[in-house]
């Protein structure tokens, strides 16, 4: 049984190499191209490169798109405007934190004091509904 594993173990390992041989590609008189092991007599033949293909790219490092290959120009517009938006959302987010934290404690809150001309004072009850109105159809408007 180990003979047998052996055996085809090598076998395997041989036939790796033997696949790896020379192919060569020629054209004939009537402008048919042809391929095989070995080059035809009297006519020229090129060598076929049968090496494997170069490795796929990783996915941390992403191929180039085509519009980034045809118009560089273009490509660094393009990424200054996804930064933009990803800016954008960013501060949206931080917003929209913000107003809920605001909301929660504008409900939660009888006695809401704010800060106002260099003070400190205390919204009526009011000012406080409004405000969570407010809060809320800005949340609605902005935070979906």
């Amino acid at each position: 049984m180990r003979h047998m594993i052996l055996t085809g173990s090598l076998m395997l390992a041989l036939s790796a190499t033997a696949m790896a041989s020379q192919v060569y590609k020629w054209v004939d008189e009537n402008g048919v191209t042809h391929f095989g092991a070995q080059p035809p007599q009297g006519q020229q033949a090129t060598t076929i490169n049968t090496a494997a293909p170069p490795p796929r790219p990783t996915p941390s490092e992403p191929a180039p798109s085509v519009e980034e290959l045809l118009d560089p120009e273009q490509a660094a517009i393009d990424k200054k405007v996804k930064q933009d938006v990803a800016k954008q959302e960013a501060e949206r987010k931080k917003y929209c934190e913000t107003a809920r934290t605001n909301l929660a404690q504008l409900e939660n809150n009888p006695r809401v004091r704010i800060e106002a001309e260099g003070g400190l004072r205390r919204i009526g009850e009011d000012e406080r509904q409004e405000r969570i109105a407010e809060l809320k159809k800005s949340i609605a408007d902005t935070c979906q």
